[in-house]
């Protein structure tokens, strides 16, 4: 065993059976020694005896309790491990059938499953008919005997009121038990809007380790046990952390793993009933969709996400969404009613957004979606305007989205560079390509890649259009996606 061993471990568990075994000990010598050297609860010491895992003795526990008349169990690897553990935290009482199963599967008596811990937990019901079930046959009984012979009688009189009184006192500590209070879920919302806040300036490859492990938390709190009230908060989280992860990996040119977070995340949407989250989570896939091509899709998503009564900015960032989309596509009436719809939506915006950052839409983010929409319409004066007024907007902005901003200056550059002003549109890039190259995001690098294109056409014999061009492979080549890439496990670039 290494110093970094955990005792107890797997390969503690392991040499201990191999060396009883060949010792010539007794399945029930092993289980002992497994409790008493380990600390195991007995339950989970005589399946460690036989070296099966979770599942293998579900399997095995589910198959021995069909010869039990009318006792059939259904276990699992879940409910095993909580029919181990009680009668400790977040485990689960095992029934006289369970029991009864287990002793079957591993080949013991009742009792030999059960410490002083268990039995003082036990309802008194279920002693008495432990206490008094007929006597356990040996091994060499044949099977249709011990099926009728361990048959548990059927309890009558005052013994039947009596469990089921403490069935029902069983289950109601169960219901008002919960893994999660009220001020954890505030603090697990307050992390998500910390981390939605810090993406719109971080490093995004270093935040998504971070939003990984906070949704990490919050699904193992949902494997658990709450009020139904706390579950809904938790699928609110979640449904955003996912949303979060969704956007990150379509900025790092994951576009699978993208569409992947964003299943997950109208999956919570949907468990829990939010208006908001929904409407959020069909505007990432409308992001993600766009990013992808799949620009008919991305319309369907923010159209679908417009539909829903929410509160905050979603609103106006579905119709720029839809304007985006349209004007890709070449169709200039849709793509102005949409920026006209978006307009509408702001003027309507009365609450505040419930998580912000990323999941905000501001007035600057506003004027560069009409930048870029104008642009691809073919009407650079009006582009030039916006982008210049969501400058000035980002200015007075307390946070400046770094991302945003690359974007708002390369629809300034392609303005300036449209309406003949090459001197201009080198100006306005400069800003961009001294980002960072952890701020090299997928939507920056082919909005710039497009604009390289079009500035080659009228000056393709230029020194200064060459020199942009290298410029561009330059910033490309070291960009966060490219880095993801050609990390351990990245794969090819």
């Amino acid at each position: 065993m290494t110093a970094s061993s955990k005792f107890g471990s797997r390969a503690d568990r392991n040499a201990l059976r191999q060396d009883m075994t060949i010792a010539g000990c007794a399945l029930a010598d092993i289980a002992i020694e497994m409790r008493t050297r380990f600390g195991l609860r007995p339950r989970e010491a005589w399946r460690h005896a036989y070296g099966w895992t979770l599942q293998e003795a579900a399997d095995r526990i589910t198959q021995a309790s069909i010869q039990r008349v009318g006792e059939s169990v259904a276990a699992d690897a879940s409910l095993l491990g909580k029919w181990e553990k009680w009668p400790g935290p977040s485990s689960r009482r095992p029934s006289l059938s369970v029991l009864f199963a287990m002793a079957e599967a591993f080949s013991c008596r009742v009792e030999e499953l059960l410490d002083l811990e268990d039995r003082r937990a036990l309802p008194e019901a279920d002693l008495h008919l432990l206490t008094h079930r007929p006597s356990i046959p040996e091994r060499s009984e044949t099977p249709t005997m011990m099926a009728s012979i361990n048959l548990i009688p059927e309890p009558a009189g005052t013994v039947l009121v009596r469990l089921a009184a403490d069935e029902s006192a069983t289950w109601a500590q169960w219901a008002e038990s919960s893994n999660v209070g009220d001020i954890a879920l505030e603090q697990l919302m307050a992390e998500t809007r910390s981390l939605a806040s810090d993406y719109l300036t971080s490093d995004p490859v270093a935040l998504f380790v971070r939003t990984r492990a906070l949704r990490d938390r919050v699904f193992a709190l949902l494997e658990g046990h709450q009020y139904p009230r706390q579950s809904t908060d938790l699928y609110v989280t979640a449904g955003y952390l996912c949303g979060l992860l969704a956007w990150m990996s379509s900025d790092l040119r994951q576009l699978r793993d993208a569409d992947t977070q964003g299943r997950t995340a109208w999956l919570c949407a949907e468990l829990a009933g939010h208006n908001n989250l929904r409407a959020w989570v069909l505007s990432t896939r409308s992001k993600v969709a766009f990013w992808d091509g799949r620009l008919r899709e991305a319309i369907n998503f923010a159209r679908l996400g417009a539909t829903y009564c929410t509160t905050g900015t979603v609103a106006v960032l579905l119709a720029c969404q839809e304007a985006d989309a349209w004007s890709e596509l070449g169709a200039q009436e849709e793509a102005l009613a949409s920026l006209v719809r978006a307009k509408e939506a702001r003027t309507a915006t009365s609450c505040e957004d419930e998580i912000g950052g990323i999941f905000a839409c501001q007035p600057a983010r506003q004027e560069n979606y009409a930048a870029a929409v104008q642009l691809r319409l073919g009407r650079p004066a009006d582009a030039l305007r916006s982008a210049d007024s969501a400058l000035a907007l980002l200015a007075v902005q307390p946070v400046r989205a770094y991302g945003t901003e690359a974007q708002i200056h390369i629809s300034q550059a392609a303005a300036h560079l449209a309406t003949g002003e090459a001197e201009g549109a080198f100006e306005a890039l400069a800003p961009v390509l001294a980002l960072p190259p952890d701020h090299r995001l997928e939507p920056v690098i082919r909005r710039l890649s497009e604009l390289c294109t079009a500035i080659h056409r009228p000056f393709a014999g230029g020194t200064a259009a060459v020199g942009l061009r290298q410029a561009v492979e330059e910033f490309c080549s070291d960009s966060a996606p490219r880095h993801l890439a050609l990390s351990p496990g990245g794969g090819s670039a």
